[in-house]
């Protein structure tokens, strides 16, 4: 330990530059993988969506009774290797994502040495949390928001007369896109922890601007989300649910810093 702590400046930029090749050379594994099952994934993972017998549309008709009828959406690559550029684009980006616990262990392996005996048992388990609330946000955004945003969209026509035909970059984008950033939100409680460890917020902070916040949220859910009422509502609800995690964790952290003093 000690001798981690006294690593020069190059040697500490050599382990960053050997953990984030550990990074590219597992991506690299996983996307091959990817690749390898490509037209699987695209029919089952994917291209599912179209059908109302994906699992979403049937939860939704069988508990909320909103059943989707058959979405009419083809999808149509028209640039010249459209088709393979996105085979890379989702076998690196699936690789990212199934990497993520051992990527984000790489980077606090890293930084951990640097901290206190006291931080270190403050975010203990860091790695297994983050995980498995990306993870969570991934599968929310899988099963609820891209299925949603796919419904709408395929379904919404200007006239009779005009078809849905998807561009394949606009489909993958979107998908891929709203699942990832998904993701991303479901960490907000990590992100106020860290915040609220480093004294760059508080509590009362956080309960004063939470009207702010609201408002944020419900601009952010209609981005990511088709514009209707139901879809915000119910990618909203989570993301102030996390919101309101993430006071708790920093009144946790406040109370903690008070005892240790």
């Amino acid at each position: 330990m000690e001798e981690e702590n006294n690593m020069s400046f190059l040697q500490h930029l050599e382990e960053l530059r050997w953990r984030l090749v550990r990074c590219a050379i597992a991506i690299f594994v996983l996307a091959i993988a990817i690749w390898w099952f490509k037209e699987w994934i695209m029919d089952n993972i994917f291209l599912s969506m179209k059908s109302p017998n994906f699992i979403t549309y049937k939860w939704f008709c069988n508990y909320l009774g909103i059943c989707v009828e058959d979405i009419q959406i083809d999808i149509q690559s028209t640039a010249v290797g459209g088709q393979f550029g996105y085979a890379i684009w989702m076998s690196f980006l699936g690789a990212i994502v199934v990497a993520f616990p051992y990527i984000f262990y790489q980077l606090w392996a890293f930084v951990k040495p640097g901290l206190k005996q006291n931080e270190k048992s403050m975010v203990k388990g860091i790695v297994f949390y983050v995980s498995l609330l990306f993870f969570t946000g991934i599968l929310f955004g899988y099963f609820v928001v891209a299925p949603m945003s796919i419904q709408f969209f395929g379904s919404f026509t200007l006239s009779s007369s005009i078809e849905n035909n998807f561009m394949l970059n606009s489909f993958m984008s979107t998908i891929l896109s709203t699942v990832f950033y998904t993701g991303l939100f479901f960490l907000l409680p990590i992100v106020s922890y860290l915040l609220g460890k480093i004294g760059l917020v508080s509590s009362e902070f956080l309960k004063k601007y939470r009207k702010h916040a609201i408002v944020a949220v419900l601009i952010l859910a209609a981005i990511i989300t088709p514009p209707d009422i139901i879809s915000q509502v119910i990618v909203s609800i989570p993301i102030l649910l996390l919101y309101e995690i993430g006071i708790f964790v920093v009144k946790r952290v406040e109370k903690t810093r008070l005892n240790n003093e």
